[in-house]
């Protein structure tokens, strides 16, 4: 169900990726993120490709942490924020974070291996039902995500939609 990861290059953090639909929730659940009663980055599972996906963004996010270089106020913001492939944070909240008439919410929670959090905790706050983090395409909506990424139908011919999502994460720095 959940998906556990080790960050590349923090080898000594994990990534947990949880994915719920018919979440009943949503509103409470974002007022909480907002303020700071939920240890994670809760986003809108329409906009996310792959779970890999949510591995750059958190990896980039540990990273700016670590280098005192973020440019939100918390790691899980910062984690949203990555997901964009522009530098407008209200932007990248308004498109990856959950609003209050979400039905699905993707829960990533990144923490240092020695502090193994217990999942269970925000699972028991989410009034919905948990499916496996690797079904979220049957949440995903491609053509939201291809026209918000502006992924051109030659680019999409070349690679996949993943590959275009992550490469417009990547260079956002650098445009």
């Amino acid at each position: 169900m959940q998906l556990n990861s080790t960050l590349e290059l923090y080898p000594d953090y994990t990534v947990t990726q949880l994915l719920f639909k018919d979440v009943k929730n949503a509103a409470e659940l974002r007022k909480n993120a907002m303020e700071g009663l939920v240890q994670g980055a809760l986003i809108t599972p329409s906009m996310i490709v792959d779970p890999f996906q949510i591995l750059v963004a958190s990896n980039k996010a540990v990273h700016l942490q670590k280098t005192g270089k973020m440019k939100t106020r918390s790691l899980f913001s910062e984690i949203i924020f990555n997901l964009s492939p522009t530098n407008n944070i209200s932007e990248a909240f308004k498109r990856f974070g959950i609003s209050d008439s979400d039905s699905a919410v993707y829960v990533v929670l990144v923490y240092p291996k020695e502090d193994a959090v217990d999942a269970s905790d925000i699972v028991s706050k989410i009034n919905g039902q948990q499916i496996p983090v690797d079904t979220i395409s049957s949440l995903s909506d491609a053509a939201k995500i291809k026209k918000f990424y502006k992924v051109s139908p030659q680019e999409e011919g070349v690679g996949s939609l993943l590959d275009a999502v992550i490469c417009r994460m990547a260079i956002k720095d650098v445009m």
